[in-house]
C-alpha cells in the first residue's frame, strides 16, 4: 500500500505542470480542443446535419449551429437513452447522468461518454488532488480513507444496455481500482437509494475507520456529520476522525455553510477546496488556498463560450471567446463537450475575477434570478447579504430560498424570504434590516425599486423551523446527492409549498 501511496503522489505532482502549460498558453489549448472536437463528430448525425467537416473557425462554428438547451437536444438524447449511437457523438454512450439541479419533477438526462468520464470529471478528481498536494505537499490524507457520498444510480428501463443515476453515482461506479482502496463504506451502502437509510449506515461504519478526507455537497454532509455526532456522543468530527485533514465541495456556495464546518471541524488546519462539478462537465478547481475564485480548467475536452447575461433574450444572441471576456461581468455559460453537447447553456453564471489565468467566480442561475419588478437579483448578491447579516448578527443560516409578492392594487410589490437557521441571530429584526441594507448597497436595481417603498417593500422574511427544507426535499424524493435547495424563483412556485410546511 505504500508503494501505492507514492505512486499515486508521484502522478499527481506531475500534473502540475500541465495545469501551469495551459494556464500559460490558454487559448491555444482551447483552440486545440475545439478543433479536436469537431472533427471527432464530423460523422456522427449532429455533425452530418451541421457539415462539421467544413467548419474550420469557431466563427463559422457559432454561425451555424444555434446555441442548444435541453429540450432543443432532448430527442436525439431520447433516442441514445434507447440503444442508437453515433448521434451526438461518436463513441458508445451507455451512461446518462439524472441532473439534479433543479428539483421539479421532470428529470433531465445528461449523456456521459467514456471520454467525458477519463478526459473530464476523472480528470477534475484527480487535479483536485494535484491542486491540494501542490498546496500542502505535507498532506497525509493517503494513509486514512475518503468518505463521499453519492446518489443512486440504477438501470434505465428504456434498454438493457443503458443506465442512469446521479453523476456521482456515475462516477462511483467507473472509478479506477485504485480509489476503491482509499474509499469507504463500500459502493453497496454508498449507493444505497433511501437517503435516510444510507445516512444511517454511513455514520456507522465510517465511525470505526480513519477518514481523513470529505468530499459532497455540504447540505448532505451536514446531514451526516450530525448523526455521526448523534451516534457517538462527540462534540465535533475530529474527536471521531482526529486526522480529518480535507473536505472538497461543490454544488452550492459554500458561504452560508462555512460558519458551521467551522463548528463542526474545529481546525485552522483543515483545507477546503471547492469545485465546480456538474452533470454536463467538470469546470473549475480552487486553486490558490486563501482565495474563493476557481480556475477555469482548459484541457478536459471542453470548448467554451461565454454569452453577455444582458443578451441572454436575444433572438441571436452573440456569444464571446475566451480571449474576448471582461473582468466582472455576468455571462452565461455555454460548452460544447467529449459527450456531444453542442453550444449547450448549462443554466449557470459566472464573471471572470482574473484573466491571467482564467479564474472566475459563480454567480448564480440563468433560471434562478428574481427580476419580477426590475431589480435583476442574482444568487451572487443574495449570498453576499446573507453573508453580511450573518456576520454581524452572529447567525449560522443552514438553508433559504426567496421569491416575490405580486403588486396587489393599491401596494407594492415585496420579495419573501424564507430562512431555516442552525443558528439564531442576536436579533432577527436587525438580520433582516441588515439583509435588506446590504441588498441595496450591492445591486442598484434593487435600491432604485426600494427607493421610498414605490415598487418594493421591505422585505417579508420567515424565520422558518428546524427541518423544514429537509421535509421539503424529501416530500419532492430530492434528498442526497447533488440536490439542492434553489436559491431565486422568479415566480412562487417554491415558496408556496414551503410555506404550507411551517404553517402545517
Amino acid at each position: 500500500m505504500a508503494i501505492l501511496d507514492s505512486l499515486l503522489t508521484w502522478f499527481m505532482k506531475k500534473r502540475i505542470h500541465q495545469i501551469e502549460l495551459f494556464m500559460k498558453y490558454p487559448h491555444d489549448v482551447q483552440e486545440e480542443w475545439f478543433q479536436s472536437l469537431i472533427s471527432s463528430a464530423e460523422a456522427t448525425e449532429w455533425g452530418k446535419k451541421y457539415d462539421y467537416n467544413s467548419i474550420l473557425t469557431p466563427e463559422e462554428f457559432k454561425n451555424r449551429v444555434p446555441i442548444q438547451d435541453y429540450n432543443s437536444l432532448k430527442p436525439y438524447i431520447d433516442r441514445m437513452i434507447k440503444g442508437e449511437q453515433n448521434i451526438l457523438w461518436p463513441s458508445d454512450i451507455k451512461w446518462f447522468a439524472k441532473s439534479s439541479g433543479t428539483t421539479s419533477d421532470r428529470s433531465k438526462f445528461i449523456p456521459v461518454s467514456e471520454e467525458c468520464l477519463t478526459e473530464c470529471h476523472f480528470q477534475g478528481g484527480k487535479d483536485m488532488l494535484t491542486i491540494y498536494f501542490n498546496n500542502k505537499p505535507e498532506s497525509q490524507i493517503f494513509s486514512g480513507k475518503s468518505v463521499v457520498l453519492g446518489g443512486s444510480s440504477q438501470i434505465n428501463s428504456f434498454s438493457s444496455d443503458s443506465y442512469y443515476g446521479d453523476l456521482s453515482s456515475i462516477l462511483l461506479r467507473n472509478l479506477p481500482f485504485w480509489a476503491e482502496f482509499k474509499r469507504t463504506p463500500n459502493l453497496e451502502v454508498t449507493l444505497l437509494p433511501d437517503f435516510e437509510e444510507k445516512i444511517e449506515k454511513v455514520a456507522h461504519i465510517t465511525i470505526h475507520e480513519n477518514v481523513t478526507n470529505l468530499a459532497g455537497v455540504p447540505t448532505w454532509n451536514i446531514v451526516l456529520a450530525k448523526k455521526i455526532l448523534e451516534i457517538t456522543g462527540k462534540s465535533n468530527l475530529l474527536e471521531v476522525w482526529p486526522n480529518l485533514e480535507f473536505y472538497t465541495h461543490g454544488g452550492v456556495s459554500f458561504k452560508p455553510y462555512r460558519e458551521q464546518f467551522k463548528k463542526l471541524i474545529p481546525s485552522d488546519k483543515m483545507y477546503y477546496l471547492e469545485n465546480y462539478n456538474a452533470s454536463e462537465g467538470y469546470f473549475a478547481l480552487q486553486d490558490v488556498s486563501d482565495s474563493e475564485d476557481l480556475l477555469l480548467m482548459l484541457d478536459y475536452g471542453i470548448y467554451y463560450e461565454f454569452l453577455p447575461i444582458e443578451n441572454l433574450y436575444d433572438e441571436n444572441p452573440q456569444t464571446l471567446g475566451l480571449h474576448q471576456v471582461e473582468l466582472n461581468k455576468n455571462y452565461a455559460l455555454i460548452i460544447s463537450t467529449n459527450a456531444g453537447l453542442w453550444r449547450y447553456m448549462i443554466g449557470d453564471t459566472i464573471k471572470f475575477v482574473t484573466l491571467s489565468p482564467y479564474r472566475i467566480q459563480i454567480t448564480g442561475r440563468t433560471k434562478q434570478f428574481i427580476n419580477t419588478f426590475g431589480e435583476e437579483l442574482i444568487v451572487d448578491n443574495a449570498e453576499d447579504a446573507i453573508k453580511k447579516a450573518s456576520e454581524i448578527t452572529h447567525a449560522i443560516v443552514k438553508d433559504y430560498t426567496a421569491g416575490p409578492i405580486y403588486f396587489k392594487e393599491g401596494e407594492a410589490g415585496a420579495h419573501e424570504w424564507i430562512i431555516e437557521f442552525e443558528q439564531q441571530p442576536d436579533n432577527f429584526e436587525t438580520f433582516c434590516k441588515i439583509l435588506d441594507e446590504t441588498l441595496r448597497e450591492i445591486n442598484s436595481d434593487y435600491d432604485a425599486k426600494r427607493y421610498k417603498n414605490m415598487a418594493l417593500q421591505f422585505p417579508v422574511i420567515h424565520n422558518a423551523p428546524n427541518y423544514t427544507f429537509f421535509e421539503w426535499m424529501k416530500s419532492k424524493g430530492k434528498l442526497g446527492g447533488q440536490n439542492k435547495v434553489p436559491r431565486l424563483s422568479n415566480n412562487r412556485d417554491y415558496l408556496e409549498p414551503i410555506l404550507a410546511i411551517i404553517k402545517k
